[in-house]
């Protein structure tokens, strides 16, 4: 090799070192400047539209480089499919969705709950009624969202009268068209949570028969994609400091909360601030309690032939 080849060498193997460096250093910092994206699937009522609309989770999660987005749901069924099928990774439902999503195999976790709100759902009836007890239900038509919250609240319900379903006849209804066949005389009972129990309330009179106080617990859940939650706990960890946070805010802000939901709900003021009242204060990760509780609502959903299997309901929570 002549003295100007090696020259050349030289020098290409210099360029080449700088332009390595150059995209190494370039690489780093791209791998610096990753954002993750946090797809929340939340519904027209409850905590998460208050977070929504007051921007502080998109501030808390900032200095992590998370990117928040929203994705509207009209249900928890709805919005645990999303969750299964991966356009969210973080939502918020009652009791009963996660049962049924978890029998069918899904990929949630359990990572934080409200604490009980057995006051949001009740069995009512028009203000008129002639039924003023439990025992008076016998023979009559009642009406629910099959597999919901308030169907483990009926099932407790009947068995603290001694009742059980068969003493009634039950009417398997959506919210939306309960309430008409309620107002109609087509049914004589409703059992229904929040906010549509304060609007039937508010609105047509309606008397309520029984709660959930002392029958059940009616947690409302926040659940996440089991593979988002094992490589982002601290993202998670966040989210569950800000949620909780946010509920001691609806606290002590009760027609501030409930004007920040007057749009997406439509309700009116007063009916959202009787809902608000009955919510559960504040959010923390699941404690072995209420695994427990959350088990004996999938057992009693089992029992009925609602889900197929029994459920261990302590798988769908994350080792610590």
């Amino acid at each position: 090799m002549s003295a100007i080849q090696a020259k050349f060498w030289a020098k290409s193997l210099v360029l080449s070192s700088v332009v390595a460096g150059a995209m190494m250093m370039s690489g780093c910092g791209k791998k610096e400047a990753e954002t993750v994206t946090l797809n929340i699937g939340f519904q027209k009522y409850g905590l998460l539209p208050i977070i929504k609309e007051r921007g502080t989770l998109e501030t808390a999660l900032k200095d992590q480089g998370v990117n928040v987005k929203w994705v509207e749901f009209p249900a928890g069924p709805q919005l645990l499919e999303g969750l299964n099928v991966g356009s969210v990774v973080l939502g918020e439902a009652g009791e009963a969705p996660p049962i049924f999503a978890q029998a069918a195999n899904s990929n949630l976790v359990y990572i934080a709950n409200q604490p009980a709100a057995p006051k949001a759902e009740a069995l009512i009836v028009q203000k008129d009624s002639a039924i003023h007890s439990i025992q008076d239900l016998k023979g009559k038509r009642v009406a629910l969202n099959k597999g919901s919250n308030v169907h483990y609240l009926l099932l407790k319900v009947l068995e603290a009268n001694k009742l059980t379903l068969n003493d009634i006849q039950v009417v398997y209804l959506p919210p939306s068209d309960a309430r008409a066949a309620f107002e109609r005389g087509a049914v004589d009972a409703w059992v229904i949570w929040d906010p549509f129990f304060a609007a039937a309330e508010k609105q047509i009179g309606a008397r309520v028969i029984a709660t959930g106080e002392n029958l059940v617990s009616n947690h409302q859940f926040y659940l996440a994609d089991r593979k988002f939650a094992e490589q982002h706990p601290d993202v998670l960890k966040a989210v569950v400091n800000e949620l909780n946070t946010t509920t001691q805010w609806v606290s002590q802000h009760q027609d501030e909360a409930a004007k920040l939901l007057e749009k997406p709900t439509g309700l009116s003021n007063e009916i959202l601030k009787t809902s608000i009242s009955r919510m559960g204060f504040g959010v923390q990760p699941i404690s072995a309690e209420v695994v427990q509780k959350q088990q004996y609502v999938a057992d009693a959903f089992y029992n009925q032939k609602l889900i197929p299997n029994k459920l261990n309901i302590q798988a769908a929570i994350l080792a610590k």
